[in-house]
């Protein structure tokens, strides 16, 4: 029997939507009410997945990436019926080149488990023709070009530079959308899932032997089911 552990806060939503989740599903759930409890579940080779749930959870990241130290995140969103991983969402996360190199990898190969190929959008602070206008704009469009000769360079993935024009990339199909740092994709996530109610499974968790989806301590019933649906499915493969 699949054993998920599954963070519990203040938002009580969590409790609905496991009980909800256990009447179609056999699994056995281990209800955590720390930082610690939810990190030790991660690196507990006996529990077969991970849900972040209501909990806060501010340092589980951190205390993980103590034996991890190459971990990135993912939010799988679906918009009107369209699939797309959203990276990097932790606020201190995608702070440079390298590190979206090695987010866009994992997303790519992470579709490709799931029998998806990968159309990768890099997305920057501003138009092509916005260069010039403050220093900090033409550095991140300087950047999104580098990272879209790397990716093209250094995986067999479809990539496009779409630099402001996240609404073409969604139109286009992109079902891995890259923002300039892990605030933007934090804000993006929130306008798209927590505003517009746009279905979100959860963030998938690279870089770690285990299975941790990262979920809004302000989800809504049928969001933490996602998550659970997702995290169930994943421990399956």
């Amino acid at each position: 029997m699949t054993t998920i552990a599954i963070g519990i806060g203040r938002n009580l939503n969590i409790l609905k939507a496991i009980e909800i989740f256990k009447k179609d599903h056999e699994i056995e759930v281990k209800p955590v009410h720390s930082d610690d409890e939810l990190a030790n579940s991660i690196l507990d080779k006996n529990i077969d997945a991970v849900v972040r749930g209501s909990l806060a959870a501010s340092g589980v990241i951190k205390k993980v990436k103590n034996e991890f130290p190459e971990i990135s995140r993912a939010t799988y969103v679906n918009g009107d019926g369209h699939e797309f991983l959203l990276t990097p969402v932790g606020i201190d996360e995608g702070n440079t080149i390298e590190e979206k190199l090695k987010i866009a990898r994992n997303c790519g190969e992470f579709l490709k488990k799931l029998g998806k190929e990968p159309k990768i959008a890099v997305l920057a602070d501003g138009r092509k023709g916005d260069y010039g206008r403050s220093e900090k704009i033409s550095q991140s469009i300087d950047e999104s070009e580098k990272l879209t000769e790397l990716i093209k360079n250094n995986t067999d993935f479809e990539v496009k530079n779409y630099y402001i024009l996240i609404e073409q990339a969604i139109e286009d199909k992109c079902n891995v959308i890259i923002a300039p740092d892990g605030i933007i994709g934090n804000i993006i996530f929130r306008t798209l899932v927590l505003v517009n109610s746009w279905p979100s499974y959860g963030a998938v968790t690279f870089g770690i032997d285990g299975i941790y989806i990262d979920t809004s301590r302000d989800q809504s019933v049928e969001g933490y089911l996602r998550s659970l649906i997702f995290a169930n499915n994943l421990a399956k493969l």
